[in-house]
């Protein structure tokens, strides 16, 4: 069966940046809109959650929080869909703003969640963890999740139709995962990264540079990211990846060299905060 005609989605993309602002409210409600192909933006203004669609099943990727679970739900029917549709969990990085709606999330849809085994710890108790460099920040603890959570580096089974290749980056967290994904116009495709933060955040008193073994991985995940075909990149923060700018024609959505400008800036601001870690700053 040939694919349906899919209709403009610069008058949708146009619609989300004249509501949203550049660094936006976590729950604020912003219209949802076509990315590219059957990949969907169904986040908040200040969080992303992407809703990727087939005829055979629908894969959506990261909650907001829990308050923001409820806009992502509302936005996928807003755009015709059925989240029992929905036939999988997808996340990037276990904090409460990307994943504290994620047991909302599992209740509408009964859909497993494909995580790493850190980041299932968390979903499974709502709690930061312990080696997270912001566990001491006082993150607020979220529902947990207690239906099905498979591991992401044994169980990635065919979803949507098509393959989701997990990207192992922590940094940001110690569970974080970026995903890639194809999604196409007819027979016109294009590779879409989700970019975890990988920001070197942390809560007073941590030094990066006191954890050899996590800061190399961190700078795996980097280089990973660096390394991926990658046509369109996209962020947990829209701001992480000038979604807003791109939106509006600043800069084109569609840029093979993103993927690599955006390991090129989380790199740098490692680098820096690692330099300040030296001097004290």
């Amino acid at each position: 069966m040939p694919a349906p005609q899919l209709a403009d989605a610069a008058p949708g993309q146009r619609a989300w940046a004249q509501a949203c602002d550049e660094f936006d409210e976590w729950d604020k409600p912003g219209p949802p809109f076509r990315v590219y192909g059957d990949t969907y933006y169904v986040g908040t203004c200040g969080i992303t959650a992407l809703l990727v669609t087939s005829r055979k099943g629908h894969v959506l990727i990261d909650s907001g929080t829990e308050k923001g679970a409820e806009i992502v739900l509302a936005n996928i029917r807003s755009l015709g869909f059925d989240p029992r549709d929905v036939k999988a969990l997808l996340m990037s990085h276990e904090h409460f703003d990307h994943v504290g709606g994620m047991a909302r999330l599992q209740a509408a849809t009964g859909a497993p969640v494909f995580a790493s085994p850190e980041a299932a710890a968390v979903l499974r108790t709502g709690l930061p963890g312990g080696s997270d460099p912001q566990a001491a920040s006082g993150h607020p603890a979220f529902p947990p999740v207690s239906g099905p959570i498979h591991d992401v580096a044994f169980e990635m089974p065919m979803l949507a139709s098509r393959r989701f290749q997990p990207i192992i980056t922590p940094g940001h967290t110690p569970g974080a995962t970026s995903w890639t994904w194809p999604s196409c116009e007819g027979t016109t495709c294009k590779q879409i990264v989700y970019a975890d933060s990988l920001s070197a955040i942390s809560a007073d008193g941590y030094r990066f540079s006191d954890h050899p073994a996590y800061l190399a991985g961190f700078r795996r995940g980097i280089a990973r990211i660096a390394a991926a075909p990658c046509d369109i990149v996209l962020a947990p923060h829209p701001s992480a990846a000038d979604m807003r700018g791109r939106l509006l024609g600043h800069r084109a959505i569609s840029n093979p060299a993103g993927c690599r400008e955006y390991a090129a800036r989380v790199g740098s601001t490692l680098d820096k905060r690692l330099a300040d870690e030296t001097t004290g700053g």
